[in-house]
């Protein structure tokens, strides 16, 4: 009777545990990863496509392969919320390289890590959001969620999550 009661504490300890451990985020394999957000444009919000800020709100793209090119042509970026982007042409991130996919309209350029959305609405939602980032062939690459009051710390409006 006693070894019984032994083997069910351990049992129950053991558990206790498990249950207490932290969940962990997953890591999807690839070599993009988000490096950050800029999700809330500095300034008064304005999606006005001649005098608004949407250019000022971007989400940062890197490469951490030591090794491989990467293209990001259908690549997709979406929020929570289902609003996607879908990289339309050759865009090549050498190691180590990095893009700022920019709201607005704008001329994409390799030299200046730069890929407009020509669209300009917001994506990112000031105050909470998910970002999900694609492989061409439909694989996460990446995913990240945000909540202004826990990631936030300097009130900047960006938010960086691999360094």
């Amino acid at each position: 009777m006693r070894i019984r009661f032994a083997l069910t504490a351990v049992t129950a300890a053991a558990l206790a545990v498990v249950v207490a451990s932290p969940a962990q985020a997953t890591e999807y394999s690839s070599a993009l990863k988000i490096k950050g957000v800029q999700y809330d444009a500095p300034g008064r919000d304005s999606n006005n496509c001649r005098t608004g800020n949407s250019k000022n709100e971007y989400l940062t793209i890197k490469n951490y392969s030591r090794s491989t090119t990467v293209n990001l042509k259908g690549y997709v970026v979406k929020d929570a919320a289902g609003n996607r982007f879908t990289f339309p042409a050759n865009h090549y991130l050498q190691p180590g390289d990095y893009v700022n996919l920019r709201g607005g309209h704008g001329t994409d350029s390799d030299a200046g890590n730069v890929v407009y959305r020509q669209n300009c609405n917001f994506i990112w939602n000031n105050d909470k959001d998910t970002i999900y980032l694609y492989k061409r062939s439909g694989a996460h690459a990446d995913t990240h969620a945000y909540t202004k009051s826990h990631d936030d710390r300097d009130g900047n409006g960006y938010i960086t999550f691999h360094g």
